[in-house]
């Protein structure tokens, strides 16, 4: 691939010589030699985006003055109000975010074509990798024919997605695709696809050594950062605006530190330490902003365990979780099969780039926080968010508080289980999953897992015949090393079988439960528990029979299926009994610290990694034998219930539209606080009574294979029967009423959906309001793509998640905040109002505007809103319908 840079006016590219060769890069110290300011105590995720700045410097997309604003930032405390256009190296994508990527560009292509324009312009510049994970489901478990049964079930459910991503990958450029079953797009990345420091040829045909950055389709690629890699998930629509050449425009951010001292303890695991880390950040505030790592606890920390607190950036609300390079960062390189060539060009770089911390790294941070890392303790979080922190001595009684205060439920009610001998009641674990990018990536915690499996296994231990049990590693290393640790017997011996390398879970792919303890949670209305090692647990998300989710270590969650129920202190109860009937308590099967780190030691090994990632596009013969067609555009089968030809740019003019004052429009949804993307759009399974469950078996789909939400994201027919469709979200604007319903323009209740394509036939605008920290959790962009097909123009908050405001606008719906105190409950809002905006015609990024509200007896309010587009270009993709149409108009223009 051949990258373009700047035209170097400041004389800042210098040379640098690494293991015998010697490459172009663009030195910070020679822009400060230059006169353009001072670098040196810049944190180092900063001078990652200001060595991007110093590359594609060209005055104009790129001026000096931008340079400048860096050193400006370290003089003003770590602030900036400087907009900047950035330019990620590459982009990565998974299956679920990266289907309707893949849809929006061949859909592009048509629209190009009805402009005049060039297929072929319709072309990734950047590279991209999409890894298919999110597709595996758990159907069968628990024993060893599950992961070859749950194999075939994906491709029987998934075959036009397949065939239309290998059309994806022949059609265009700069495309690649990692098949099924080969590992979780995040843990690929850190093992095999991320670099640290990239090269390419530029224009002039000469090697340049830059740092690797990407962007991705997924709110977790934030774990790469574990690795010094600078990325970061953002919306499908983004993405595919940042691959077509379009630069990510942000402000210069706030950098948080966060310094780490002393070193873990006995008995605990990088799990505990990260759900402290998230508890501390989300109380600290630090949304949109970057989080960098720092402190002598580092010397102590492993790189595995810095990508699982890297992973968790957006449970605590960072745009990401950065590590420095430093010595670790190069074991861990070499560890995992990369080149010494690459290795010692990273050192090198790493270290004439000011980027590389050592006992002398003290950078100047907009604000900073610290933790002992000996203080921290076995841990949980739950049940419906990743910052409720739960220590585990604590966790039973949480339950009981939960129980009484949150599910209003009392405990202890016992409903039988036809044809079993056990009842099920509130409490009791009925999914236990090691699953996730966020811990199976760890081998202290994988293996960890295995020594718990292993000693409860020799003790006759095993788990409750109640839970549904999985294990769905992030790579096919992880089972290599499993296998020659020989903790894959012990595993498969509790339940713990392979069921596929993918996602699972954590996204919802938790399969069904048995049908008869599905009845009986239901005929009893009781709170069944889920405990999974993953980094989501919003309510609705992992399973539909289950209304509690924590997450936990591997290791607790092999435990927690062991002693079945929340109800059991895990710290001071037994969890069972012996094969000669004396109690079994946690501390007898916990492995020791040194067990873990010698096996690890042992049997994690550099060719491991070389060998499971020697063909790693190459798939199985399943995916070998997925046909497709080669051809420049995509023929969009009449009949398919997966991909459709979107309605975005059909009948698109060669102009752009103007932002207009917002008039008489309506609520939609009254919506409370944390709201997130898992509530706006869900990922897992529907009901056939939902609309659509009903579009499905209108076209003759049987429920069995209905598939997910998820792998329906290239139809939006689908997918916008799914908006606002989580089965646990609360409509304000009816009582008591829980699911994706509100009131139609007759008053009465109705689906979103039905309500939505109503109120549209009498062309009324619809509004959405919301609470603090609207659009939290995954990066989909469904979630914004869905509310604009509603007609929804507006969303109306008390604050915004980063990622999902970023979409909606994106998707041309504007953001507004509430200001001066006012929001949903002091404005006494009931969904009988109507909301009229003005000034929009000529707003400016961040301003306020007056918006009048009616209300049903005629009496009026005007408030004052804070709009959300918050850069002068957003303003222009606002004005063209979103930003793929502004994309897709200046490809056409360039002929």
């Amino acid at each position: 691939m051949t990258i373009t840079v700047g035209h170097d006016s400041a004389k800042t590219r210098k040379t640098l010589t690494a293991a015998g060769a010697s490459v172009d890069y663009y030195s910070i110290p020679a822009a400060e030699a230059a006169g353009l300011g001072e670098f040196s105590r810049l944190p180092a995720a900063l001078k990652v985006v200001l060595e991007n700045m110093l590359r594609f410097e060209d005055g104009k997309t790129v001026t000096q003055d931008d340079i400048r604003a860096f050193a400006q930032w370290a003089l003003d405390g770590g602030k900036s109000s400087r907009e900047i256009a950035y330019r990620p190296a590459r982009v990565l994508m998974q299956d679920f975010t990266g289907v309707p990527a893949v849809v929006d560009l061949a859909a592009m292509r048509d629209g190009i074509i009805g402009l005049g324009g060039d297929a072929q312009k319709i072309n990734p510049l950047n590279p991209v990798d999409l890894v298919i994970d999110h597709s595996v489901m758990i159907d069968e478990f628990g024993n060893p024919r599950a992961f070859q049964m749950n194999v075939d079930r994906e491709y029987e459910r998934n075959i036009e997605r397949y065939q239309f991503l290998k059309w994806g990958q022949s059609a265009f450029e700069n495309f690649r695709v990692v098949p099924p079953g080969t590992g979780i797009c995040h843990q690929v990345n850190l093992e095999y696809l991320a670099q640290t420091v990239w090269t390419d040829k530029d224009q002039s045909g000469t090697e340049v050594a830059y740092p690797d950055t990407l962007v991705g389709t997924d709110s977790h690629t934030t774990m790469v950062n574990g690795l010094a890699v600078l990325g970061w998930g953002v919306g499908g629509i983004e993405a595919e605006a940042a691959m077509l050449g379009q630069p990510v425009s942000m402000l210069i951010p706030e950098v948080v530190g966060f310094k780490l001292t002393g070193q873990m303890v006995e008995g605990t695991t990088a799990t505990d330490l990260v759900l402290k880390v998230v508890e501390m950040l989300r109380k600290h505030g630090v949304v949109g902003k970057f989080v960098e790592f720092y402190g002598e606890g580092l010397d102590h920390l492993p790189l595995a365990d810095r990508a699982t607190i890297a992973n968790m950036a957006p449970e605590y609300g960072a745009t990401c979780g950065f590590f420095p390079v430093d010595g670790e960062t190069l074991r861990y390189l070499r560890q995992t099969g990369r080149d010494e060539a690459r290795i010692a060009l990273v050192e090198a770089y790493a270290k004439a780039n000011g980027m590389w911390r050592d006992a002398d790294y003290a950078p100047v941070y907009t604000s900073t926080l610290e933790l002992d890392m000996g203080t921290i303790v076995p841990a949980i979080s739950g049940p419906k968010r990743p910052q409720d922190y739960l220590p585990l001595t604590g966790a039973k009684a949480a339950f009981a508080r939960e129980m009484e205060e949150t599910f209003k439920r009392p405990l202890g009610k016992e409903v039988p289980v036809e044809g079993e001998d056990y009842t099920m009641s509130s409490g009791k674990v009925v999914i236990a999953s090691i699953t996730s990018c966020t811990n199976t990536s760890n081998p202290y915690v994988m293996i960890g897992a295995g020594l718990v499996a292993r000693k409860a296994r020799a003790l006759g231990l095993n788990r409750k015949p109640w839970v549904k049990t999985s294990l769905a590693p992030g790579s096919q290393v992880v089972s290599e090393y499993l296998e020659a640790a020989n903790l894959q017997e012990d595993l498969d011996a509790i339940g713990f079988n392979l069921v596929g390398y993918g996602c699972t879970t954590c996204i919802g792919n938790s399969g069904p439960l048995q049908p008869e303890i599905s009845k009986a949670i239901a005929d009893g209305d009781l709170v069944a528990t889920a405990v999974l090692s993953g980094n989501r647990n919003f309510e609705g998300r992992i399973s539909p029979d289950v209304r509690a989710n924590y997450l936990a270590s591997p290791p607790l969650v092999v435990a927690y299926a062991i002693a079945g129920d929340m109800n059991i202190d895990l710290t001071s109860e037994p969890l069972g009994e012996d094969r000669d009937g004396n109690p079994v308590y946690l501390k007898d099967i916990w492995p020791s610290t040194k067990e873990i780190a010698d096996l690890v030691h042992a049997t994690v090994t550099r060719e491991a990694f070389r060998k499971k990632y020697a063909d790693v596009f190459k798939g199985d013969e399943k995916w070998q034998a997925v046909e497709t067609v080669d051809s420049e555009t995509y023929d969009w089968p009449p009949t398919s219930t997966y991909i459709q030809n979107p309605p975005y740019f059909q009948g698109m003019s060669k102009t752009p539209g103007k932002i207009t004052d917002l008039t008489g429009a309506r609520e939609l949804a009254i919506l409370g606080d944390m709201v997130t993307t898992d509530h706006i759009s869900p990922a897992g399974s529907f009901p056939t009574t939902s609309p659509a469950g009903k579009y499905l078996i209108e076209r003759q789909v049987q429920p069995r294979e209905f598939n997910s939400y998820g792998s329906r994201r290239g139809n939006h027919e689908v997918m916008m029967r799914g908006t606002f469709a989580n089965i646990r979200i609360k409509n304000e604007m009816l009582d008591g009423v829980e699911g994706g319903y509100t009131k139609g323009p007759d008053g009465q209740q109705a689906a979103i959906f039905d309500a939505a394509m109503a109120w549209q036939a009498q062309g009324t605008p619809l509004v959405v309001i919301g609470g603090k920290e609207y659009g939290a959790g995954s990066s989909r962009d469904w979630a914004a793509k869905g509310t604009a097909l509603l007609g929804v123009k507006a969303v109306i908050a008390e604050s915004f998640e980063r990622i999902h405001r970023s979409n909606l606008v994106g998707m041309g719906v504007i953001p507004f905040e509430f200001t001066g105190g006012d929001n949903r409950k002091t404005l006494n809002l009931k969904g009988d109002e109507s909301f009229s905006i003005t000034g929009l015609t000529d707003v400016t990024p961040l301003a306020e505007v007056p918006c009048t509200i009616t209300y049903a007896d005629g009496t009026e309010k005007v408030i004052q809103l804070k709009c959300r587009i918050d850069t002068a270009i957003e303003i222009e993709y606002v004005e063209n319908g979103g930003v793929l149409h502004y994309v897709l108009r200046n490809l056409a223009k360039a002929g």
